[in-house]
């Protein structure tokens, strides 16, 4: 058998025997559970301790094939074709350990409940080309991205968050010192992903570049800058952009006013109320975003072209574009200050 996957622990051959399948049921331990596959990839069924219990109980031997043991109809998730309240229902069900097929049934992933928080039907773009010229010395040799907060580069802690709410599609964008990035990812592979990657000639802003990540799989894309340090909740993002029936939702940041006077209310110069010292709440883009696939289709191609630019469109067109403010850890690492900000604080909060 030669199954060369990052999940390959949980897939064992057809024509393997049931002896063979007891030392890797015993090694995976509290995910005791093996999907049989032909030709090493196609999902025909399931095995477990209790499928090997019931076999032998029935007078088969442990030298017969796992065919002769297997659940011929194991609960799965079809790529492309499932939604999050899928999800919602295997975790309440306490289904722990979910192969994930193709429409011709190759498993091309295997989630694991216990690992990770949830599996969101997004593709996520992340933008990784700027300079980073407010960090120099820091860029001159080193991609902003690949600076390192704690233990592990800045882009890696956003990665590393949005795998373990189930994202596996990436593509990420690189302009200066891109090959670093590139080296250091490579295809994902080693985080159990798939990581493409789009390289700009020319500066295209904050969204532009995101029009070339050509062979989506979903019908929902995130988007979301590389040097940000944040704890956000992405399944709770994703179900409010869903309900709300958005085309565009934007993380926002919100952020407390007071002013330390009174604050009058004037209709021709007559004062018609007050309030003393007011505290008005504003909110900021935070740089993480939720849209349509479709709205892609609506950034120029080859054209510089900032988020804001394409917020604005949408707004002009009548699209439905909303805000989803954030109240956790949230910090935007462009300045000196912020990154010593960010040492400190990667110390202390649970990301």
């Amino acid at each position: 058998m030669n199954i060369k996957h990052p999940f390959s622990k949980h897939l064992i051959s057809e024509n393997a025997k049931v002896i063979d399948a007891l030392p890797m049921l015993d090694q995976l331990g509290a995910d005791a559970i093996l999907f049989v596959v032909k030709d090493n990839t196609v999902l025909l069924g399931s095995l477990t301790d209790g499928d090997v219990r019931r076999g032998l109980i029935k007078g088969n031997s442990i030298e017969q094939k796992v065919t002769d043991f297997i659940q011929d109809n194991p609960k799965c998730i079809i790529k492309n074709e499932y939604n999050l309240s899928d999800i919602i229902e295997y975790r309440k069900n306490n289904f722990k350990i979910i192969p994930v097929i193709d429409e011709q049934k190759i498993i091309v992933n295997v989630i694991n409940f216990r690992l990770i928080k949830s599996y969101l039907p997004v593709d996520a773009i992340v933008m990784a080309g700027g300079r980073g010229e407010r960090l120099k010395p820091l860029t001159d040799t080193i991609p902003k991205p690949l600076l390192k907060v704690g233990d592990k580069p800045i882009i890696e802690h956003n990665l590393n968050r949005l795998i373990s709410y189930g994202v596996d599609d990436f593509w990420i964008t690189l302009k200066y010192l891109g090959s670093q990035v590139k080296e250091y990812f490579k295809n994902g592979e080693e985080q159990g992903v798939h990581i493409h990657y789009i390289e700009e000639i020319e500066p295209l802003g904050t969204v532009g570049a995101a029009k070339q990540a050509v062979g989506l799989k979903h019908d929902t894309v995130l988007l979301t800058n590389s040097d940000l340090l944040t704890n956000i909740d992405y399944e709770d993002f994703y179900l409010h952009f869903i309900n709300s029936n958005a085309d565009f939702s934007v993380v926002t940041i919100p952020y407390n006013v007071t002013i330390p006077y009174a604050v009058l209310e004037t209709k021709n110069e007559e004062v018609i109320n007050f309030k003393e010292k007011p505290t008005y709440t504003y909110f900021s883009n935070g740089g993480i975003y939720l849209m349509k696939k479709e709205v892609l289709e609506m950034i120029p191609a080859n054209q510089f072209f900032n988020t804001t630019d394409l917020m604005e469109r949408l707004i002009s067109q009548g699209k439905k574009v909303v805000s989803y403010p954030h109240r956790g850890y949230w910090l935007d690492i462009g300045k000196h200050e912020e990154y010593q900000k960010a040492q400190e604080d990667i110390k202390h909060i649970k990301f």
